[in-house]
């Protein structure tokens, strides 16, 4: 069995099973998606149940079933009543996709499973284990946050996490007057509000149908993108003519609002390491209607490609993604404590490398999406210790809170805050 994203692997069975129904679709990403937002805590309770076996000793396949069954059975059922007919069918279920020799091994636990309460998940655990089974986060990351913002602070962004943030779009004024946009999706039912302190983002607040089956999306008079990423965008300030490089540019947010701000007037080298998200990226850059951006293959850790020299480069580099724990819950299960320090070693080669290809008085853009010091104030300390030549520079609007570890030009927004990913921009210009 591959090892797919939860999006992939929904993906994928949905076009395997031919499922057209969207009420269908919703409901079963759903299903997902809160399941894969509790893991710990159903794995305990699992595996609780069936000691001395644990998990691990089963493949992908029952570890799923299991999840989705204590999932529906027991906690969308808020632990209280049980559905017996309605356990028998999801066992049934499992047996016709699974096979029923692979249902038999588990078949055992099943019922005792519809006895279990979500109290005997906490036995013994201590606080930070405890908290991470209440807030379903990984204990490491737990106490990471723990030392980092607070044991009162961190509760409240974990909870925080368990929430979908808000949908955010930004208006496409490339393919007509933001005044025009408007109008049309307030006479196709759409319900928008305007984001204080960003030229182009709304908050979507409702439709009659989902935004990407509308013919406004489908004309790419709007983007779905994440206040946050807009922000960074806006930090870089990019001017008609210029010369800028969008570097780990797939799948293209960033690359289509910075045409958009430079009225696709100037150029875009636009970096990626991966054939496959470029081929995305050409997609979504032709639907914006962007002309000016050029595609380079090139892993930003390495020399680029280029003998020219960027008014604004933004790079945006590979990143736990911590910042994104409420809209991609299965992040939270891919990480260690060393991914930090693994994804800071690649983004400190990504910023090392661009800061050749920034002209004097330039600008250089650095931003993730997890909330970590070692991807975003560490590494900005690094690089203006080894590049004197480079200094912060204060970020207008402020629209997050200040850095941490003194760096406080730099912003930072959090999901619990701001509404929003988890996001760290810092903005450092070099001398002329």
């Amino acid at each position: 069995m591959q090892k797919l994203s939860e999006p992939l692997a929904f993906a994928k069975t949905v076009k395997q099973l031919n499922i057209q129904d969207p009420d269908a679709k919703r409901l079963a990403r759903m299903l997902i998606v809160e399941t894969v937002r509790r893991r710990n805590f159903i794995d305990k309770i699992i595996n609780n149940t069936i000691s001395p076996e644990t998990m691990d000793e089963f493949d992908l396949g029952v570890q799923a079933f299991l999840r989705l069954y204590v999932y529906q059975t027991r906690i969308v059922k808020n632990w209280k009543k049980t559905n017996v007919e309605e356990a028998e069918s999801i066992a049934k279920l499992g047996r016709s996709i699974l096979g029923w020799k692979v249902i038999q091994k588990i078949e055992h636990a099943l019922g005792f499973l519809l006895t279990q309460n979500q109290a005997s998940a906490f036995q013994g655990a201590e606080d930070a284990e405890r908290t991470g089974l209440l807030t379903f986060h990984p204990t490491w990351f737990v106490k990471y946050c723990f030392r980092l913002f607070g044991r009162s602070e961190s509760i409240t962004m974990l909870e925080a996490n368990n929430q979908l943030p808000p949908t955010y779009v930004r208006l496409n004024t490339l393919k007509a007057d933001e005044k025009q946009i408007l109008e049309r999706l307030g006479s196709d039912g759409f319900k928008i509000e305007k984001v204080q302190g960003l030229k182009h983002a709304y908050e979507f607040k409702g439709a009659p149908q989902p935004i990407t089956t509308t013919a406004s999306f489908r004309e790419g008079l709007l983007y779905i993108q994440d206040k946050a990423s807009c922000f960074a965008v806006e930090v870089a300030d990019p001017k008609p003519e210029m010369t800028v490089l969008d570097v780990c540019a797939a799948p293209g947010a960033k690359t289509t609002y910075l045409a958009q701000l430079m009225q696709n007037k100037g150029a875009i080298y636009a970096i990626d390491y991966s054939k496959r998200r470029i081929t995305t990226w050409k997609n979504e850059v032709d639907h914006m209607g962007v002309t000016i951006a050029e595609p380079i293959i090139n892993d930003a850790r390495k020399p680029l490609p280029i003998a020219t020299e960027a008014d604004v480069i933004v790079l945006d580099p590979p990143c736990t993604s911590t910042g994104t724990f409420g809209k991609l819950p299965s992040a939270k299960w891919r990480l260690t404590p060393d991914s930090v320090n693994t994804m800071a070693r690649f983004q400190w080669q990504m910023i090392n490398s661009c800061a050749e290809y920034v002209k004097n008085g330039g600008t250089l853009i650095y931003s993730t999406c997890s909330i970590t010091v070692e991807e975003n104030e560490m590494i900005i300390e690094k690089f203006l210790k080894q590049h004197t030549e480079f200094s912060l520079t204060q970020i207008t609007p402020k629209l997050g809170l200040s850095g941490l570890r003194g760096l406080d030009k730099c912003q930072r927004l959090y999901p619990h805050i701001h509404r929003c990913n988890g996001f760290f921009i810092a903005k450092i210009k070099k001398e002329t």
